[in-house]
């Protein structure tokens, strides 16, 4: 039986950064548009919804052709609100109202307008054929400067290695372990027990899919969005 995965799209209406993010005008189109076309499209998810608390993002949100069947409450909303609280939310209207409950879930920012659709079947075909998996989340691969043994912070006026007992390890490149960090993340595919029963987005076993960077930008100040129509255009 085809597993049933939900995406979810978390587009609160406060933001700092950008006034009214998520439907901020990107290359002719709202912020938000360009996750909810790319999830809309992928030939392996059950639905889409958007879970926002503001009436016009939920509008915006209902044009693209995304559910709104919810507007989120307020303390589900607020700056300090988690990505865990989100995805309960959703998950318990969904089965209090509608008795709907999906085999998992996939968390797309809407801060991550270079994702693709081939980018969401990637990860979901990952994740299904690994059924020891309990989560999954895109990475990219660390900088070799950015690396947990070339990191230092300040202890007084001094810098000492971020990493203690490390001590000050010179090595060559070649030689430096692989790191690799979250990207927004641009895609996170959970299984509701992790979230429900946890209180985690996180399981014990979570898989990577590994992104470039340029598909990894995350809108968070104005000159993102510069950056992300200089790819949206490239990519045309």
């Amino acid at each position: 039986m085809k597993k049933k995965f939900l995406a979810i799209i978390p587009a609160r209406g406060g933001s700092k950064g950008i006034p009214h993010k998520n439907i901020v005008p990107l290359a002719g189109k709202p912020l938000i548009a360009y996750t909810i076309e790319t999830a809309l499209k992928s030939r392996l998810l059950d639905r889409v919804i958007v879970s926002t608390d503001d009436e016009q993002i939920a509008e915006t949100a209902k044009k693209f052709g995304a559910e709104v069947p919810f507007l989120r409450p307020a303390e589900a909303s607020s700056d300090t609100t988690l990505a865990v609280d989100v995805i309960v939310h959703a998950l318990n209207w969904l089965k209090e109202n509608e008795n709907y409950e999906p085999d998992a879930v996939i968390y797309l920012q809407p801060t991550s307008p270079l994702r693709t659709t081939k980018h969401i079947d990637e990860a979901v075909e990952l994740f299904q054929n690994d059924p020891d998996a309990n989560s999954l989340v895109s990475v990219i691969k660390s900088p070799h400067n950015f690396n947990p043994v070339k990191l230092m912070k300040m202890e007084g006026k001094y810098l000492i290695p971020y990493l203690e007992g490390q001590g000050m390890v010179v090595l060559d490149r070649c030689n430096i372990p692989e790191v690799y960090a979250r990207n927004g993340p641009v895609i996170l595919i959970t299984k509701p027990k992790v979230v429900t029963e946890m209180r985690q987005i996180y399981g014990k076993k979570i898989l990577p899919y590994f992104m470039d960077q340029s598909s990894s930008i995350d809108i968070d100040e104005p000159v993102d969005l510069e950056l992300a129509e200089f790819y949206l255009r490239k990519r045309a």
